[in-house]
């Protein structure tokens, strides 16, 4: 994976891999970025997880997501902050922080958990760490289920990822 990942919106993704990384939180990488560090050539704007919601986690999470000041995006001008309450829920939270945007998401498609999704993740080191990140098989298989436009957009260039991943092996 590049050493930096970093759009220019400011955004500094590699900073929000490492810090989730560097504070212990449990957590599945997925999404766009998932794609990316698996060779996939796709624009992503921000860092979506899937969270352990263990209690402990989610102190961890939530001790993170203060330290880079995250906010909920909202189409109004409030300023709501996460807490360990709407972490533990079966929802999707949508921040900005400082270090760019990051969706932590309870489930994904079919209600999938962080659980149900260990068996079907690769460990990538980054940064003197590991990052568990979705596999391509399994993002190709949400993306064929989904109804999003651009899902459909991504799934050949996801496919053809994976077809070469298999050649080089």
């Amino acid at each position: 994976m590049p050493s930096g990942i970093k759009k220019s919106t400011g955004a500094d993704l590699s900073a929000l891999l490492e810090g989730l990384a560097e504070a212990g939180v449990e957590f599945i990488l997925v999404g766009g970025l998932a794609a990316v560090v698996q060779g996939s050539p796709v624009t992503t704007m921000d860092v979506d997880i899937v969270h352990n919601r263990s209690s402990g986690n989610i102190t961890r999470l939530i001790g993170f997501l203060k330290s880079i000041g995250a906010v909920y995006r909202r189409p109004d001008d409030k300023v709501i902050e996460p807490t360990e309450i709407d972490l533990s829920e079966m929802g999707h939270m949508l921040f900005t922080t400082r270090l760019g945007p990051v969706d932590v998401l309870a489930f994904i498609e079919e209600r999938k958990v962080y659980e149900d999704l260990l068996e079907h993740t690769v460990e990538i080191p980054f940064r003197g760490h590991i990052i568990r990140v979705l596999d391509l098989e399994m993002l190709i298989e949400l993306k064929r289920m989904s109804r999003d436009p651009k899902d459909w957009q991504r799934l050949p260039v996801l496919e053809e990822t994976l077809r070469q991943l298999y050649q080089r092996k």
